[in-house]
């Protein structure tokens, strides 16, 4: 079993307007994980997902598919 702590970061394109979310793909490969949490509430909880559906989340930003 391992004791690997979350390594959280937010993206490099947010701003500091407090509307942010922090991940932790740090516990992909140990874990199989990747915890996401609200970055004004780090001590609250965080949904985990696969590392293939965050994945497939990223990718979808990037090609803008998640648009309103």
């Amino acid at each position: 079993m391992t004791t690997e702590s979350p390594r959280w970061f937010k993206s490099s394109y947010s701003g500091n307007g407090g509307q942010c979310v922090e991940v932790a793909v740090s516990l992909a490969a140990s874990r199989g994980i990747v915890p996401v949490r609200d970055s004004k509430n780090p001590h609250g909880p965080a949904l985990t997902i696969t590392p293939a559906a965050w994945s497939e989340f990223v990718g979808g930003v990037k090609a803008d598919e998640l648009s309103a």
